[in-house]
């Protein structure tokens, strides 16, 4: 089965790495914005300006594995508005035993256990843990050995850095940011950045005040 990548960056290189060693799909083509094109080939197959390709004359699915949460619910839109439908990519050495949507790029070492759902536009770097009965919603970035316990929710463009934690029955609201090692015990703010242990909420500095 043919896939092609949008994006020509670090994560769509290990995408295709993904594909050939650890699934039924063959990537034929990286895709790019033509502005964006910097080379005609990366690892033996072409780069090709995605405003050139649509489904009538290409007949093949699509990946879009983008690191930014926006972006990637962005193209993965006008992506589907040419008629492409999208792959979603589980490594065989992750443990799911939830649903998993579209356009979800979920690595090594990853476990999703019972109950669990997680929505479009995901992605999971290796080593995670999402507990039972809980929910991950579209366009949301987590990154490797993060702890996400029983019957928590996280929101919409949420993104979990490095070793971070959160507490069984919390809620991530749209937008959060957890840092690295983090550990969230609390229901989160929308669009807040969140630091240290136990997680809290990262002030604003006011450069108006006077030392």
């Amino acid at each position: 089965m043919k896939v092609i990548i949008f994006g020509t960056g670090d994560c769509a290189k290990l995408a295709k790495f993904y594909l050939d060693n650890d699934s039924k799909y063959k990537p034929i083509a990286f895709t790019e914005d033509k502005n964006y094109i910097k080379e005609k080939m990366i690892d033996g197959i072409p780069v090709i300006p995605f405003e050139e390709i649509n489904a009538d004359n290409t007949n093949s699915y699509f990946f879009a594995p983008l690191y930014s949460n926006q972006l990637r619910k962005k193209k993965s839109e006008e992506i589907k508005q040419k008629g492409f439908k999208l792959i979603s990519y589980i490594s065989s050495k992750a443990v799911c035993f939830g649903k998993v949507g579209e356009n979800c790029f979920i690595m090594e070492q990853n476990t999703i256990q019972p109950f669990v759902e997680i929505g479009n536009n995901v992605i999971m770097w290796s080593g995670n843990h999402i507990g039972h009965h809980s929910l991950v919603k579209d366009n949301v970035f987590i990154s490797s050995h993060v702890v996400i316990s029983g019957h928590c929710e996280i929101n919409e463009f949420c993104w979990l850095g490095v070793n971070s934690t959160v507490k069984e029955n919390t809620i991530l609201a749209k937008g959060t940011f957890v840092a690295m090692s983090a550990a969230i015990c609390k229901n989160t703010l929308e669009n807040k950045i969140y630091m240290g242990i136990p997680a809290k909420e990262k002030q604003e500095h006011d450069t108006t005040k006077k030392k």
